[in-house]
């Protein structure tokens, strides 16, 4: 397989074939709205069918929900509490799937503890439900991808996780899921995408829908974000994978149909591994959600919450309520509690609530419990709901509603479809320590390139050969070596520094200064890549400070209204059309007012 770079060329070169398509009257098979992981999922799965396919992002790849999870591949052992098996099984089905064949250097086992505060019913109860998700997951593959659970005494469950309070609980099952850098993730799809003949456009908003006088959907107009250009987009098939924006790009046709999604609010705190005294993650029940205290390289992730949202949908914030919850809930089962203090770095993420039901005037709709895809009007697909774990189902589905009776004829093939990096990844493993040795990179480092590239870590490498000084650690961030910065700009589709330090690294939340520090050294690294002047070099740099301090200051805030305020005090490097605006720049008839529409269609 041809592995093709994103880089801003290619992403250049695909809108001008749209364009020129277009005025030659040729059409898409399939146009796809929305970067995060269910569009770069929709994305794959109909280029490999042999469908004509595009898809554009408003902003960055994974910019809104799908760089803001709780980052794991996991069955959802709450749905068993619902007797939902058949959902928990197919969530189990693709979480091995990613890690034994679509993703395995992207996708990681690992392993939670669920303490038990009671010694026997509990735990009967409890163990027979985590026998059951072994069970289920055992007859979802040809192979066990994960260790089957156990059951913990005190002393064994203290050994684990040494700072658990001694009276938190008095044993512990414990159980294996995954965790993936989401981000990465979304990224990876969409060159695999791309490496197989798809369109991708990042930072290019859809302004409007194309219809006929019948109302069904015949193509887009989208902006070029980086330039401004307009461009017309014919497509037999358009599909609104657009997570919590559903609704207002739905809006755009004209239809009153589709379905209903509302944005609920989930938030993390990242605080120093060495903070917390544990080999392993911890799952909690609250009040309001679940908590994971979840082990991530040099640091641990805590979350999450679950409350409306109602503001802006671009830029969701932590306040200082949320964060205090989740400090609270941690420290009610840890030895030595953590503080304000020790948190490095935060995120929020929308989840998009799937209403129950459709919008009057929808055609037709295929619902699961987790997802639903719906046609409001001919020619548009719309898909809501779903988590990522089951993107590539998702995916599926969409794609199968979409081109009806050819789904038949044209059936998918994600499922046995490695992702650029996994191809290969064996082989690479076992030469990780003569790579190392070449370059200069310890263990540790080796398994932090092999996790984020797999077997692209040539690619990688052949950028050192070329620089040998990009084999260096950063000097303000020196988990990342120059070389990766590099590779963000010139295979990754990165165009700003936003890109950079909020999805190709994870800088902007693991490290107390979200990265500013490092800041003049990235723009040194990307600004050749990218053909920056000296004006744009210092212009990125401001935007990324003003968002990074605008962050900070939002965090401090007791509530979503003030800490909204403080956010969108900063500008964004690339500022989109608000929702509904057409090419002229009118508000589209029907387009809804209220909550969410200064947010894209497109991501």
């Amino acid at each position: 397989m041809r592995t093709a770079p994103l880089t801003a060329q290619a992403r250049q070169d695909a809108l001008t074939r749209l364009r020129d398509s277009a005025q030659q009257g040729d059409e898409l098979d399939v146009l796809v709205i929305g970067g995060g992981v269910t569009g770069a999922g929709i994305a794959l799965d109909a280029v490999t069918r042999g469908l004509s396919t595009a898809v554009v992002e408003a902003q960055d790849w994974a910019s809104g929900t799908s760089s803001r999870s709780s980052k794991l591949v996991h069955g959802g052992l709450r749905y068993l509490q619902m007797l939902d098996f058949h959902l928990v099984r197919e969530a189990l089905t693709e979480r091995d799937l990613l890690i034994t064949r679509i993703a395995p250097h992207l996708v990681k086992p690992v392993s939670f503890l669920y303490p038990l505060e009671n010694r026997v019913w509990e735990r009967a109860y409890v163990g027979a439900g985590v026998a059951l998700y072994d069970t289920l997951a055992s007859v979802s593959g040809s192979r066990r991808a994960m260790p089957i659970h156990k059951h913990l005494s005190r002393k064994g469950m203290e050994r684990l996780f040494p700072d658990l309070r001694h009276d938190a609980a008095i044993g512990a099952v414990r159980y294996w899921d995954a965790s993936v850098d989401d981000a990465r993730l979304v990224s990876t799809l969409v060159r695999t995408a791309v490496s197989y003949g798809a369109h991708a456009a990042s930072r290019t908003q859809v302004l409007d829908l194309q219809t006929t006088t019948g109302g069904a959907v015949t193509g887009a107009v989208v902006e070029d974000l980086e330039t401004g250009e307009s461009i017309d987009v014919r497509a037999r098939h358009v599909i609104n994978a657009t997570g919590v924006w559903t609704e207002q790009t739905e809006s755009l046709a004209g239809s009153e149909g589709g379905l209903r999604v509302l944005a609920s609010k989930g938030i993390h705190i990242v605080v120093p591994r060495s903070r917390i005294a544990g080999n392993t993650g911890l799952i909690l029940q609250t009040e309001k959600s679940v908590l994971f205290i979840i082990p991530w390289s040099r640091y641990w992730v805590i979350g999450t919450t679950d409350t409306p949202w109602e503001q802006e949908l671009t830029h969701p914030v932590a306040t200082s309520a949320d964060i205090d919850y989740v400090i609270d809930h941690a420290n009610a089962v840890l030895s030595r509690p953590i503080t304000r203090d020790d948190v490095i770095g935060t995120w929020a993420g929308l989840r998009p609530l799937l209403q129950p039901g459709t919008k009057e005037g929808t055609s037709s709709a295929k619902v699961s419990r987790e997802h639903t895809v719906a046609s409001p009007t001919p020619g548009l697909t719309v898909i809501a709901g779903g988590k990522l774990t089951t993107y590539r189902v998702m995916a599926k589905d969409a794609v199968d509603f979409a081109i009806g009776s050819r789904a038949t004829t044209l059936p998918s093939l994600t499922h046995d479809l490695p992702l650029v990096g996994a191809e290969g990844l064996a082989v690479v493993q076992r030469q990780a320590r003569a790579i190392g040795k070449r370059y200069g990179w310890d263990r540790p480092r080796m398994d932090h390139l092999l996790h984020r590239y797999g077997s692209l870590l040539s690619e990688l490498t052949d950028l050192v050969d070329e620089r040998p000084d990009l084999a260096q650690p950063l000097a303000h961030a020196p988990a990342y070596v120059g070389a990766e910065i590099v590779y963000a700009a010139s295979h990754e589709g990165a165009l700003h520094l936003d890109d950079v330090l909020m999805h190709r690294t994870r800088l902007n939340y693991e490290v107390a200064d979200k990265g500013v520090a490092a800041l003049e050294e990235i723009a040194d690294l990307v600004a050749p890549v990218l053909g920056w002047d000296d004006r744009t070099r210092s212009q990125e740099i401001e935007a990324y400070r003003a968002r990074a301090e605008a962050e900070e200051q939002a965090a401090e805030q007791p509530d979503d209204d003030a800490a909204e305020r403080v956010r969108l005090r900063a500008r964004d490097v690339a500022p989109m059309r608000r929702i509904g605006e057409g090419a002229s720049g009118g508000t589209k008839p029907g387009s809804p007012p209220g909550r969410g529409t200064s947010g894209p269609a497109g991501t």
